[in-house]
């Protein structure tokens, strides 16, 4: 007998509701049969663990997978056994986690209650480096998520969900700034959008360092930006001027999160509702899941997950073709037949 159980929780302005219900390779969307599915999942997404609310996850070699736990302020880690751990407590209210190409893991600290505003990285001998805290001398908004390119350069995004009355970052017009940065080598830090999309939420570089993904997500108004952007980069690593494009728009329904993205430039995006998201979301069209691209936008598949909301994706296993992703209060797990592609570890 299926049933569901429906909870709320606010967490960035979003409405949690948590379904138990079974889970099918389903059809996706406007004409994308069910059928097609096998290509990319094996198997439906299995249950790995449970917290209070799963966020941004990261995968090591070792077979551990570490997740952050907002609401609770912690980073958690699943241990190749199944196990779960507590990582890191009090987190800076990290989001966004990322191993650099030393397999040093870096953090989004977020904003609210608890929150540092910040990227840091824990280095081997576990102490904590700021990498950055301020850009031109104001403090960040809430970062969220990052990427690193084959150069090390590490592109983050820094949105403002909920309360606006601390922001820093407002242009001389007196605007906010929800803005995308990049850190060089040397600590060097530039923003490299500002207003050319609403709301930065997940990120992404292509292996080449030439193109940036930006998911865009302003779920707290009505009509608002939910579309996933594709930039151009410089040789430098700069948007080129003029170079955004939308590559897909979710429209009135739940926008995209965090992202991952395969070995051969395939996207995937965390997006989509089970449930409406009242009052500003809708849920009649793009049902929760990973939503599968084309570098060039096209819309190729879905991977269904029961749980409202889905937050972030990484790949994961020897093999990189196991897909952990993060929704409501649990973290998944699904097989996939392509390998991901990460900064850390090199997939086999």
């Amino acid at each position: 007998m299926n049933f569901q159980l429906r909870t709320h929780s606010i967490l960035c302005g979003f409405t949690i509701g948590v379904s138990l219900i079974a889970v099918t390779l389903a059809a996706v969307v406007d004409g994308i049969a069910a059928e097609r599915l096998p290509l990319f999942v094996k198997q439906p997404v299995k249950r790995e663990a449970i917290v209070a609310f799963t966020e941004g996850p990261a995968y090591h070699p070792t077979g551990n997978v570490y997740f952050t736990d907002i609401v609770n302020n912690r980073i958690m880690r699943r241990d190749a056994a199944g196990a779960l751990h507590v990582y890191r407590v009090p987190s800076g209210r990290a989001n966004g986690l990322l191993f650099d190409h030393q397999g040093r893991l870096m953090a989004c600290e977020g904003g609210g209650e608890g929150g540092n505003r910040r990227v840091t990285r824990t280095e081997a001998n576990g102490t904590i480096k700021v990498l950055t805290d301020r850009y031109q001398g104001k403090r960040y908004n809430s970062p969220n998520d990052l990427a690193v390119d084959s150069k090390g350069r590490i592109y983050f995004t820094d949105p403002r969900c909920g309360g606006r009355s601390d922001l820093e970052q407002i242009d001389k017009q007196g605007n906010a700034i929800e803005g995308v940065y990049r850190i060089d080598a040397d600590g060097k830090v530039t923003r490299i959008i500002s207003h050319e999309v609403t709301r930065p939420n997940g990120i992404l570089v292509s292996a080449d360092d030439r193109t940036l993904f930006v998911a865009d997500n302003q779920n707290d108004a009505q009509g608002s930006v939910r579309k996933l952007w594709r930039f151009s980069l410089s040789v430098k690593g700069d948007v080129v001027a003029g170079s955004g494009k939308v590559l897909f728009d979710w429209g009135t329904e739940r926008g995209p999160d965090g992202m991952a993205i395969d070995s051969q430039g395939r996207i995937y995006a965390t997006a989509g509702f089970n449930y409406p998201g009242s009052p500003f979301e809708t849920a009649k069209k793009y049902k929760a899941g990973v939503y599968i691209f084309s570098p060039e936008g096209k819309l190729l598949g879905r991977i269904p997950v029961p749980m409202d909301m889905v937050t972030n994706c990484t790949f994961g296993g020897e093999d990189l073709k196991t897909l952990f992703i993060t929704a409501g209060h649990t973290l998944w797990s699904v097989p996939v037949n392509t390998p991901g592609r990460l900064a850390w570890p090199k997939g086999k």
